[in-house]
């Protein structure tokens, strides 16, 4: 059977007014691209026409939640970042909890996983957090942010001969989005350095040029020159350091503690119309990202298994050991160096966040933040009371090795 084009799927009426922050908006595909600015989310040139890959035998809703007799569509990339929701359904933990899913989509590239989210042809997927407020403020889309999918997990990899940040003057690193944590925390690094990072110009003696560009490109583009660096989620830096085409340089989560670089986002008529079948969810959810922080070693053959492209060592590294943690970490007692699960939403970072998010230089429409006030915008987006829930019935926070439910952040760089 032909893989089908998720992109393609579940077209409506074309004509299509900008919707209001919030408002349910499943429109034409093409049309959110042209009208709402999606290319300006620097996903242009990284799949814009759709690149999914459809499993044999799924089908597709035209618009709206799969109905509650049918299995919730999972959406992903192929990173680490996407294990909970990758070991929740192989474990079958969705199913057992209530809410069965259907085989997950695998996309490559941010792109194409917001157009199918956006057109309604998945229902939960993991989304970089500042791409999250882009969806819903910048698009107005149905989106919720329901859990942090994960914490850390990110790194700056570099040329081989590069041993510091100040060495990136008039060089050109690439991100995976401009609405992305990588990008935040790379400019942060940039500033910290001295450099000025600039975009869609050569770069001068004092400044850094950006680009987007879609995770899978970035080791062979930094293997053949064309960048001398990319911040992004591993896997890719652990295999640009066991093929010897770069070297970590700074883990991010060494520059914010515990950080939330992708979140769990479900459709918002979900999360309002079917409450049981999101609480449900959401308790699969937190079960995988339990099991995957104490089984490490067992999750990676299981994301191998046909779920993530990259070889069984490469992933392994990712979740357990990197070789060069020595040199790229500053706060060893962050543990920035490894991906970790730990699903309750704080408010404090969602807050932090915008006021980066303002700090960072984007090509991307950011007109959407300035009416958005720091200390009520995670009421708004978020949705915390299912995970909470969830995570009080393995025991609450300190099942995921946290505190409480409150917490104040830490940036360094």
């Amino acid at each position: 059977m032909t893989p089908r084009d998720p992109a393609r799927q579940g077209r409506t009426d074309p004509r299509l007014t900008r919707p209001q922050p919030g408002a349910a908006y499943p429109p034409d595909r093409r049309t959110v691209l042209r009208r709402a600015g999606l290319t300006g989310l620097g996903l242009a040139g990284a799949g814009l026409v759709g690149s999914g890959t459809w499993a044999a035998g799924d089908t597709v809703a035209a618009a709206g939640t799969a109905p509650s007799n049918a299995p919730l569509r999972i959406g992903y990339l192929p990173i680490t970042d996407a294990a909970p929701l990758l070991v929740g359904h192989a474990r079958g933990l969705f199913a057992q909890e209530g809410a069965p899913t259907a085989a997950p989509v695998l996309f490559r590239s941010w792109s194409s996983l917001c157009e199918a989210f956006v057109s309604a042809e998945v229902d939960a997927i993991h989304l970089l957090m500042p791409l999250a407020f882009h969806l819903r403020y910048g698009l107005g889309a149905d989106a919720r942010v329901t859990a942090w999918n994960h914490v850390n997990g990110s790194a700056l990899t570099v040329a081989p001969e590069i041993r510091e940040v100040a060495q990136l003057a008039g060089r050109t690193v690439a991100v995976p989005a401009w609405w992305s944590l990588h990008n935040v925390l790379l400019q942060r690094l940039l500033r910290e350095a001295g450099l000025r990072p600039v975009i869609r110009r050569a770069p001068g003696p004092r400044e850094t040029a950006l680009v987007v560009m879609s995770p899978a490109d970035m080791l062979p583009a930094l293997h053949q020159r064309t960048i001398s660096g990319f911040a992004v989620a591993d896997p890719f830096n652990a295999a640009a350091a066991a093929r010897g085409v770069g070297r970590t340089l700074r883990f991010l989560g060494d520059v914010w503690r515990q950080h939330a670089c992708c979140v769990t986002v479900l459709r918002g008529d979900l999360v309002d119309g079917d409450p049981g079948r999101t609480e449900a969810f959401l308790r699969g959810l937190v079960r995988a990202q339990a099991w995957a922080r104490e089984h490490r070693a067992q999750a990676a053959p299981l994301l191998a298994d046909g779920l993530l492209p990259q070889p069984e060592p490469v992933i392994l590294r990712a979740l357990t050991d990197h070789a060069d943690a020595a040199v790229a970490v500053r706060h060893p007692e962050w543990a920035g160096q490894l991906i970790d699960f730990a699903p309750y939403p704080y408010p404090g970072f969602t807050a932090r966040l915008l006021e980066e998010m303002r700090e960072t230089l984007v090509d991307a429409p950011r007109d959407f933040l300035d009416g958005l006030d720091a200390a009520r915008v995670h009421e708004d987006l978020v949705v915390t009371g299912p995970v909470r829930a969830a995570m009080e019935t393995l025991g609450g926070p300190s099942a995921f090795g946290l505190d409480g439910y409150e917490r104040t952040e830490q940036l360094d760089g």
